[in-house]
């Protein structure tokens, strides 16, 4: 009986889901291949020089994470405090675990954060990441040079992935408020008018079903990372509406999943693959697409 109420609430969220749309833009390509924070595994993650080398390397879609400055400033960045594993302060000494929540960026300006290098401190998980002196930019900022570089280099207009990092026991002390952080994105999306290459991700449902109510035509992701007691139909029925795309750890993606991702008209996207193996196993059971951190490999891939 359960199952079959699931299936009910699923079939009636699948034909009255305004945000199941995809777009021209999205039409054009076959399969997704995105660069993880534009491409840890070669250069400073969430930084403009990893975005341009993606772009270089042939990725249809950018992928990052936006936080929030006191100022009200969206900044790219995977933590809203600055991580250990990559920042230098500005007397030349590392940041180091035990301080790096008290570094918090939801209590800085964009100016102050302008202070910490992300750039030069070697990697523990990436060694044949480039080094150099960067800082974490602010989302206009990428945008603006995205758009500049792909026409430089006479690219397709480049897709933009952008993920929310949100959890309600952090409300207002890492973020703001669902409603003010989507649209703090939204205005800087509007604002560049890239409405039809944007893909909001987030783990946080709640920000998805906000989106979904006030920007019913922008591209939803729903992030999944297990353990999670909630099978795929059951956490559906909790977001409310069928997502533009799923995008799961790539472990664990199935046969049966990609099928039920189909039969929703849901594309699946996984993440973070890092080995060509992987990815060919992937692409043969038929993913939409690949979130790397290494997207110098997708060439291997065709």
């Amino acid at each position: 009986m359960k199952q079959l109420f699931l299936l009910i609430a699923i079939m009636y969220l699948s034909c009255s889901s305004k945000n199941n749309m995809h777009n021209d833009f999205d039409g054009k390509i076959t399969f997704d291949k995105e660069g993880h924070r534009g491409c840890r595994g070669l250069m400073p993650e969430n930084t403009i020089p990893a975005f341009k080398k993606a772009i270089d390397l042939g990725v249809t879609t950018l992928e990052m994470d936006a936080i929030v400055t006191k100022d009200k400033q969206i900044i790219i960045s995977h933590e809203p405090f600055f991580n250990h594993e990559i920042t230098t302060k500005a007397d030349g000494s590392f940041v180091d675990e035990k301080e790096e929540r008290l570094l918090n960026i939801y209590g800085m300006t964009y100016e102050q954060t302008l202070q910490f290098d992300v750039g030069m401190k070697p990697h523990p998980r990436f060694p044949m990441q480039q080094k150099m002196k960067v800082h974490k930019p602010r989302l206009v900022d990428v945008i603006d040079s995205a758009e500049a570089y792909t026409k430089l280099k006479s690219l397709p207009p480049i897709q933009y992935n952008i993920e929310t990092k949100s959890l309600p026991e952090t409300d207002d002390i890492y973020h703001p408020q669902p409603a003010e952080y989507v649209e703090l994105i939204m205005s800087v999306i509007k604002q560049k008018n890239i409405q039809d290459r944007v893909i909001i991700q987030s783990f946080d449902m709640r920000t998805l079903q906000y989106l979904y109510k006030k920007y019913p035509t922008i591209r939803t992701a729903y992030l999944y990372e297990p353990p999670s007691v909630k099978n795929f139909a059951t956490r559906l029925i909790d977001l409310g509406f069928i997502p533009t795309i799923y995008s799961p750890e790539y472990t664990t993606v199935t046969p049966a999943l990609v099928a039920e991702c189909k039969n929703l008209d849901i594309k699946l996207i996984p993440w973070t693959v890092d080995d060509l193996e992987n990815m060919k196993k992937l692409k043969l059971m038929g993913v939409d697409g690949i979130i790397s951190d290494y997207p110098n490999l997708y060439e291997q891939l065709e």
